[in-house]
């Protein structure tokens, strides 16, 4: 189990049963990296593999 395995965890015990959007998503990321500029790079990274997770299913299905 990886460190994060316990955040992810806890976000979907706590959460698990709400619904988002994802502007509400883009929102909260967009918060999270201003209050903690550090994390800008993987915060980037994990949008930009979120906002391409069907581009991969469409390629190999392509």
């Amino acid at each position: 189990m990886y460190f994060t395995d316990r955040g992810i965890e806890e976000l979907a015990d706590r959460r698990g049963e709400e619904e988002v959007s994802f502007d509400w998503l883009a929102d909260r990321l967009r918060e999270f990296v201003d209050l903690n500029p550090e994390f800008e790079i993987p915060v980037e990274r994990l949008a930009t593999w979120l906002a391409r997770l069907d581009d991969d299913e469409d390629i190999e299905n392509g």
